[in-house]
C-alpha cells in the first residue's frame, strides 16, 4: 500500500478516536493503531501542521480537539447548479423545493448512491 494512503488512513482513524475521546495514552493509541509511539507523535504533529487544534487531556487520558473541526481528504462531488438540477429532474423538482442547495445536495447523494 502506498505510504501516503497509509498515513491518511491512520490520520482518519486518529481523528475518529479523538472525536470519541477514546485515544487513550499515546502508548495505548500506538497499540490500537499497530504503530510505534514515535509514529503517533509524528502523525499528531502532521495533524497540528494541518491546523488541527489537538491537545492531550490528562484527566480523560485522551487526545481531544479544543474546538470542533473536521478532517477531510479526497475528492468530493460538487453541488449541482440550477441548470444541472433542472436537466436531471425536468424542471419540476426546483418548483417544489424552494431551498436549492438542499435539493442539490440530495441529488449528489442520490447520484453517489447509484454510481458504481
Amino acid at each position: 500500500m502506498n505510504i501516503v494512503i497509509k498515513h491518511i488512513e491512520l490520520i482518519e482513524r486518529i481523528d475518529q478516536l479523538i472525536r470519541l475521546q477514546a485515544t487513550g495514552s499515546p502508548g495505548a493509541l500506538a497499540s490500537k493503531l499497530g504503530i510505534s509511539k514515535t509514529q503517533v507523535y509524528r502523525l499528531i504533529d502532521i495533524m497540528k501542521d494541518l491546523n488541527a487544534p489537538i491537545i492531550y487531556k490528562i484527566g480523560l487520558q485522551s487526545f481531544i480537539y479544543e474546538e470542533e473541526v473536521r478532517f477531510r481528504f479526497g475528492f468530493v462531488t460538487k453541488d449541482l447548479d440550477a441548470k444541472e438540477v433542472r436537466s436531471i429532474y425536468g424542471g419540476n423538482f426546483i418548483e417544489k423545493n424552494t431551498n436549492f442547495m438542499t435539493a442539490s445536495r440530495k441529488m449528489v447523494r442520490w447520484y453517489s448512491s447509484i454510481a458504481v
